[in-house]
């Protein structure tokens, strides 16, 4: 399964290189594919009418972290790249650098914090990554300042068709984004895979230059799911299952109202299950492409996910399936916006 293999791979932000070379072998005899300067991956078919462009974007790079010093005992301190609540992180197991050194983050433990420490959230700075050296000297035999930190974690398929991993926040639209360059549209595609989304969309600000006559874009996405526990009804933004997630409106777009409507109307003509992100919260790539290239009519499409930034997301797996056929029954429409 291409998604279990990409969310494998260890691509944090500004180190998406593993990705990228195994969406370069996947999409190469599909489509042509050039990378540009940032290490945007671009995948292009031509259609049988180049009336419309349509382009699909999605982010290859996963949050993580990069060692930004050792101390004396061993110990290596971090910063984050992207958001990453420091709840979930403490015990979890990382690799660290280019030879996947292993790893634990720690912190004080329980016993020995004094009442205002057991009582508030500790920050990534009070935290650390043990590897198991003795001292700083064992420990910069195995790594350096500015190694990136992936977590490692496995992929499990549980429940009733749902899977958790770490990265499914965006291999999800990666993975739909390869499955759909192995047919033929009427429109022209280009598929692009963005790098540093979690830091700030910077791959998606300069993917725009050099593509010209675009119709629209749509960005395929990981997003928030809070149907948790007692949040009340109006938080619980989407549902793992209950199908591909439109969205209106986040903290960084407005989506275009005529084509967010065009794929809701598909997705009840064709039957697939479709729900709409019902709470405006997060981010992605569209904000970026909205701003970067004027006019550009812009929607984002939706795999929901729980737990999202952290060592173990949760989805659906049908619902990947409902953001590829939605998507492609797009590509294939002529679908009025």
């Amino acid at each position: 399964m291409v998604l279990k293999d990409l969310t494998a791979l260890r691509g944090v932000a500004g180190n998406e290189k593993a990705v990228r070379d195994f969406i370069i072998e996947k999409a190469s005899p599909l489509a042509e594919v050039r990378v540009d300067r940032m290490g945007n991956v671009f995948a292009y078919k031509k259609g049988k009418d180049s009336s419309r462009h349509v382009m699909l974007a999605a982010h290859m790079d996963e949050v993580g972290m990069i060692v930004t010093e050792i101390n004396d005992k061993g110990f290596l301190s971090y910063g984050c790249c992207g958001g990453i609540d420091p709840r979930v992180v403490v015990s979890k197991r990382v690799l660290v650098g280019e030879k996947a050194v292993p790893g634990v983050i720690g912190a004080k433990a329980i016993h020995l914090q004094s009442g205002g420490e057991s009582s508030s959230v500790m920050q990534h700075s009070s935290l650390y990554i043990d590897i198991g050296a003795p001292d700083k000297a064992a420990a910069e035999k195995l790594v350096s300042p500015g190694d990136y930190v992936s977590f490692d974690s496995d992929w499990v398929e549980f429940g009733n068709g749902l899977v958790k991993a770490k990265a499914l926040d965006d291999r999800v639209g990666c993975a739909v984004m390869l499955a759909l360059l192995e047919d033929e549209y009427p429109c022209d595609l280009t598929c692009v895979f963005t790098v540093q989304e979690e830091t700030g969309c910077r791959g998606a600000t300069t993917a725009l230059d050099g593509l010209k006559d675009l119709t629209c874009a749509i960005v395929l996405e990981g997003t928030t799911a809070n149907d948790l526990g007692n949040v009340p009804e109006y938080q619980r933004v989407c549902v793992p299952g209950k199908g591909a997630v439109i969205s209106f409106m986040d903290h960084g777009t407005i989506a275009h109202t005529q084509l967010w409507r065009a794929l809701r109307k598909l997705a009840k003509e064709k039957n697939i299950n479709w729900q709409l992100k019902k709470y405006v919260s997060g981010g992605n790539d569209a904000g970026a492409l909205q701003r970067s290239h004027g006019p550009l009519p812009t929607a984002v499409v939706n795999v929901a996910c729980r737990y999202i930034h952290s060592p173990n997301s949760v989805a659906a797996l049908a619902d990947v399936d409902a953001v590829y056929q939605l998507t492609h029954a797009f590509l294939q429409s002529n679908a009025e916006f």
